[in-house]
């Protein structure tokens, strides 16, 4: 932490805490010796709540759910007549069996583990599936492609006749609207502006920005770095590569590791000079936070999960970002429909929006339902599971349209994108509102 005071632990909390301070991996998977699990893999004693959580579940009746895959899954192979089965593939990723679970068994942990095994055995490396999912897992590979070149990407990818290809050759579906690139990344900007405008020895973040805010929504990310300049925080932006979640998310376990040790690596550095990691995605600050130190044991990993925040989060924990709030002036935007996604209810912060944007005169903010968005990052990409993405999402959609707003508010970009999908709304970043209502949108200095 840099020179902001740890706040008091909570003592309702005290029993967690102390259960991932004993951390001793439990092998599960005799041949992964690498992808153990953390105490309360054996604690399942079926109340099936996970399942009842699973909104992949709800809406798949061929889908098992996440206590088969992973605690029924787990116990059958320790008996080493069982091999992972395919519905592992089916999970979303979306992580609510988690939370769910009252026993706290690491479900997430034991799918992904799950699923990278039953890729690396069982999916060819010549198969269409495999070169697919390996796209979609690594969409900051090509995405710098179609970076160098906006407008004729936008123009190519946007075209229905290449999407019906692709969903014909690759599987990704054709009713999706392509992700449009932005004409500067935001790390062009970044560097451009000539870095930090702020100097701190005491206040210092360094923003994990992800893919996506660098490609296709740079505003995201200024509008992050102006409003931490605005309490005074010197703003690192190393060096980074995807946080690994869609790697997971597709069994791509190989790549995964690459990303998180390089990411452990530059981001640990920071840390031991005093710098907090803070997040613009929660599907980022979730896999920094929760899967590495589950999945990876690279020197420094804990050390940076421990000092990783979602950025929203840690402006309420360490600035009086609702007294700022308090203060500014009418904020001229029309009300908001608010979705939390998934990974930020695992994290605690499914009703931070809505509290932010009541400090705020002139705009409201209706939370539209506890209901998952339903395309959970890659997986509503792909054609096979289109139509299941848009039943999960149908109980979102209803509660958007009967809420008294014109635009979406979230802060997960694949849930923007189910969101503008489903509705035809226009969805904004809760940073944005904030960047607005403090007035630090165009900043002080020339390019800031």
């Amino acid at each position: 932490m840099s020179d902001a005071q740890t706040p008091p632990d909570d003592p309702a909390d005290g029993d967690a805490t102390d259960s991932h301070d004993d951390f001793d991996p439990v092998q599960v998977f005799p041949e992964s010796e690498d992808m153990d699990l953390r105490p309360g893999a054996d604690s399942c004693y079926k109340c099936s709540t996970c399942d009842t959580s699973c909104p992949v579940a709800e809406v798949d009746d061929e889908f098992p759910g996440p206590k088969f895959q992973g605690p029924e899954q787990w116990r059958l192979k320790r008996k080493g007549d069982h091999d992972v089965d395919e519905s592992v593939m089916k999970c979303s990723n979306c992580m609510r069996c988690d939370g769910a679970c009252p026993s706290d068994v690491p479900l997430s942990q034991m799918h992904n583990t799950a699923r990278a095994e039953y890729v690396d055995d069982h999916v060819s490396k010549l198969s269409v599936e495999y070169w697919r999912n390996r796209v979609l897992a690594n969409y900051g590979r090509l995405a710098k492609l179609g970076s160098a070149f906006p407008g004729l990407t936008n123009a190519v990818m946007g075209n229905s006749l290449v999407q019906s290809i692709n969903e014909k050759v690759l599987g990704i579906s054709a009713e999706r609207e392509f992700p449009t690139f932005a004409e500067q990344t935001f790390r062009s900007w970044w560097e451009k502006r000539g870095g930090a405008k702020v100097r701190s020895d005491e206040k210092r973040v360094a923003y994990f920005h992800g893919d996506y805010a660098n490609h296709n929504t740079p505003e995201v990310a200024k509008s992050l770095v102006r409003v931490f300049e605005h309490f005074g925080y010197e703003v690192a932006v190393p060096e980074q590569r995807c946080s690994g979640t869609p790697m997971f998310a597709n069994g791509m376990m190989d790549d995964a590791r690459r990303a998180a040790k390089f990411n452990v690596g530059t981001f640990r550095d920071l840390v031991e000079d005093g710098y907090d990691v803070v997040c613009s995605c929660t599907s980022c600050s979730m896999a920094l936070r929760q899967e590495y130190p589950e999945l990876f044991e690279f020197e420094g990993t804990a050390e940076v999960a421990a000092s990783t925040y979602e950025a929203v989060e840690y402006l309420r924990v360490f600035e009086d970002l609702d007294g700022a709030l308090d203060d500014a002036d009418d904020v001229d935007s029309p009300d908001l429909a608010y979705h939390a996604p998934c990974h930020a209810r695992n994290q605690g912060l499914d009703g931070q929006a809505v509290e932010v944007v009541d400090r705020l005169d002139g705009v409201d903010a209706h939370d539209v339902g506890d209901s998952c968005s339903g395309i959970s990052g890659t997986y509503g990409w792909k054609a096979e599971n289109y139509d299941t993405s848009m039943e999960i999402g149908r109980e979102m959609f209803e509660h958007m349209e009967d809420a008294d707003a014109e635009v979406g508010l979230t802060e997960c970009p694949t849930c923007a994108m189910q969101m503008e999908h489903g509705t035809g709304y226009d969805v904004r970043h809760t940073l944005e509102v904030i960047a607005a209502a403090l007035d630090v949108d165009r900043g002080t200095a020339a390019g800031s």
